[in-house]
């Protein structure tokens, strides 16, 4: 039945001729037909499949989680590796810097057209205009001038000129995030 759906949608070639394609589609589904019509046969070593649940143990340290576990409560921080938890309750800000999936703040370096030298904040929810004149403000403190910083609002990302991420990231932990 299906060979003949399958053969109508085919034209013949001029003449009355079948191409290959068409003589292909009719063994295979001659041989599929054939193996419908037999019983099935196993392998006489082979003669079924023992489902094993008492090794699955073994596999199951190997499956990656599907998520990230939250982090594991210190007794001080920063810990040796530098990393600060978020504060219990979020700031009272109009805006939130979501941390990233590794929960560490999401500020970057990055370097763009070989030798400019940028630094991202990026997971900005909220009103991005008020953390970007606080940031501003803070870095001109820092600097002795306001630095060149650009807004993102679509991606939610705030790019400035210069490497700033250890001081922005620092700042980020002390106002709670």
């Amino acid at each position: 039945m299906a060979a003949a759906v399958a053969l109508a949608g085919l034209r013949r070639r001029p003449g009355g001729v079948w191409g290959a394609g068409a003589r292909r589609l009719l063994q295979v589904t001659a041989r599929q037909s054939q193996s419908r019509d037999k019983p099935e046969t196993r392998h006489p070593r082979y003669p079924e499949i023992v489902e094993s649940t008492e090794e699955y143990k073994f596999v199951e340290r190997l499956i990656p989680p599907t998520r990230i576990p939250a982090p594991p409560k210190h007794a001080q921080y920063p810990t040796p590796s530098g990393w600060s938890a978020p504060s219990d309750t979020p700031p009272a800000l109009p805006y939130f810097v979501r941390r990233s999936r590794m929960h560490n703040v999401p500020v970057y370096k990055d370097i763009t057209s070989g030798n400019r030298r940028m630094t991202v904040i990026r997971k900005i929810e909220g009103d991005i205009w008020a953390l970007e004149e606080e940031v501003k403000e803070f870095l001109t403190q820092l600097a002795g001038k306001p630095p060149p910083i650009q807004v993102n609002e679509i991606t939610g990302s705030i790019r400035i000129k210069g490497y700033f991420d250890n001081e922005l990231k620092e700042w980020l932990l002390n106002k709670g995030f």
